[in-house]
Order: C-alpha cells, then sequence, then structure tokens
C-alpha cells in the first residue's frame, strides 16, 4: 500500500511541474473514421500524430471508411472499438432496432458540407434540377444523405439521390459527367473551385434547423462499452484535448495538414474560414428533437425515443 500511495503521489508531484506522466504501455483499438482528410474526421489522426493518445494510453489502429454508413456498420458488427463521425439520425435509428451501439459524444455540430456542379453545368441551383437530375451522397445513412433529402424538401424538388462514397471519388464522378451534382467538404474541392473547375450550388447549412444539431457523433459498440468504460473516458479525454490544440497551436495545424495532404496554408483556411470551434463543440448532443423529427420524416425511425431510450443511447463521458 505505501508503494502504491508513493506512485500515485510520485505522479501528482510531475504533473504539478507541468511534466506528463505516459502509462507503461498504451492499449491498442481499431476504430473506424469516414472520410480521410476532413478537419473534423482527422481528430483522432492528429492526436495521436501528436502523442495525446498515446498519453491517455490509447494506441490506434485507425479504418478510414468511405463514409458514416459504413462506419456504423463496423461498430454494429463489433469489428471496431470506436466509430468517428456517424449520422446521429442513422444512430438513432439503428438503435430502436435494436442494434448495440451507444453515443460517446458530439463529432459535428452544424455542417460545412456543399454541393457542387461542374462549371460548365446548366444548372445553377438546385431549382433548376429535375427528377432526372442525380445528387451524390456518401454512404446510405450518412449525414450527407440526410442533408440531399433535407434540401430536395426546403426547394421542393426531386433528385435522384445516389451514393457514390468518399469526397474524391465523388469529384472524379462528377467531372467525368456520371453525376450531376457532387458533395463534398473543405478542404476537399477547394483547389478546384479556385480554379473554376466547380461551381457550388448549395450547402447543408441553408436548412436552418442543421445549423444547431449534432449532425455526427461518436459511437461505441454496447458491448465494448460495458466490458471497458474506462477506455471509452480516456478516448473521449484524449479526442476533446486533440480538439483543443488543434485551435490553439500552429504545430497541431502541421499536423493536420500532413494528415490531409495540404499545405499549411490551405489548412488554416480550412479551420479559420469554415470550421469556427462551435462546430465541433464537445460537450452536448445538440438538436436531438430536430434529429428525431428528420428520423420519422426519412423512416429512419417509426416512433420518437422516448427519454429512458435517449439516456440508455447517450453514454457520455463528463469532461475529467
Amino acid at each position: 500500500m505505501k508503494q502504491l500511495v508513493g506512485v500515485v503521489f510520485g505522479a501528482i508531484a510531475l504533473a504539478g511541474l507541468g511534466l506528463s506522466v505516459e502509462p507503461a504501455s498504451a492499449q491498442s483499438i481499431k476504430i473506424a473514421v469516414g472520410q480521410k482528410g476532413g478537419w473534423d474526421t482527422s481528430v483522432p489522426d492528429v492526436g495521436q500524430r501528436g502523442g495525446i493518445f498515446k498519453r491517455h494510453g490509447i494506441e490506434m489502429d485507425i479504418l478510414y471508411t468511405e463514409g458514416a454508413g459504413e462506419t456504423l456498420q463496423a461498430v454494429i458488427a463489433d469489428s471496431v472499438e470506436i466509430g468517428v463521425a456517424a449520422s446521429t439520425v442513422a444512430v438513432m435509428g439503428a438503435f430502436q432496432k435494436n442494434a448495440p451501439i451507444r453515443i460517446i459524444g458530439p463529432e459535428a455540430t452544424g455542417s460545412v458540407l456543399f454541393f457542387y456542379v461542374r462549371s460548365d453545368s446548366k444548372i445553377k441551383s438546385l431549382k433548376d434540377a429535375g427528377p432526372d437530375t442525380t445528387m451524390a451522397y456518401a454512404t446510405p445513412g450518412s449525414s450527407s444523405e440526410v442533408s440531399v433529402q433535407n434540401l430536395m424538401a426546403l426547394y421542393g424538388v426531386k433528385l435522384k439521390p445516389v451514393a457514390t462514397g468518399g469526397a474524391a471519388g465523388t469529384f472524379t464522378q462528377v467531372m467525368s459527367g456520371q453525376i450531376d451534382i457532387g458533395w463534398g467538404i473543405p478542404p476537399f474541392g477547394l483547389d478546384a473551385l479556385a480554379q473554376n473547375k466547380i461551381r457550388i450550388i448549395t450547402q447543408a447549412s441553408e436548412v436552418e434547423a442543421i445549423r444547431n444539431q449534432t449532425v455526427r457523433v461518436n459511437i461505441v459498440n454496447a458491448r465494448r462499452l460495458n466490458a471497458n468504460k474506462d477506455l471509452v473516458r480516456r478516448f473521449m479525454a484524449a479526442y476533446r484535448e486533440t480538439v483543443d490544440w488543434l485551435y490553439a497551436s500552429d504545430d497541431a495545424l502541421k499536423t493536420y495538414a500532413e494528415v490531409a495532404g495540404i499545405s499549411f496554408e490551405q489548412a488554416k483556411q480550412v479551420r479559420d474560414g469554415f470550421y469556427v470551434k462551435s462546430i465541433v463543440q464537445q460537450d452536448e448532443i445538440k438538436g436531438l428533437d430536430t434529429s428525431m423529427q428528420e428520423g420519422l420524416k426519412f423512416k429512419n425511425l417509426a416512433m420518437p425515443l422516448t427519454d429512458a431510450q435517449l439516456k440508455e443511447l447517450i453514454q457520455m463521458p463528463p469532461r475529467s
């Protein structure tokens, strides 16, 4: 007991001197993340490269998926410990169908998702689109699919939504004429926009309800959570620390630029021009009523979740 007390107080003393206390060995886990290179979806990779997750005793094998739908399925199948950037509406729907998933934190509140056409397209806005117009989204169950449905309702148009996978592959399909309207998030498409290869015709943020709605969340398989709540607590502590670092340090921006394969100046443009920190806030799942209304409207939910169900679904560790 005296040895244990000595270790604890020694660690406290080191922390008081501003020295980090790293665990003897990090726990290796697998996580699924939708869309490599996005600002918000790069948090785990940036935090790992910056040593933050290691300080919390975690080493991650990061699997990048084509979108939120694939991420959700990986968690349901229990092939990964944690999923990053799953659609809130899709998660609610899967939970109501008894999928073993729990929400452990917000991933994105509001949206910087945009939709674009080739610069030579006759489509100037969604009002110009007809029933044969194809409009891209990432994967079934993704937040981009929900955005497409919301925008069609907002503009009163019927289009042909098509799952096109990642932003890079979608861009290729738009430029080759396979898809009329593509989807993107910064930094994807910024170069093409500057070179006048594409035009943005609408954005998800045009749907007022989305602006204060947590559209994507981080999730865990219920079995994994029950087996190791401390792992989830440490993951979320490291995730939150990384978010804070991204808005406070040029070193973090340089690391993000490496992850995304862009220049430091482009990384700064992505953060300062598009992603105000409130988008990646880590304290509240916002707009639950709106998410449930969307779930009902688009047939993800058969009925609203009860307060008891929401309490069971949302298992967000408090800030330490």
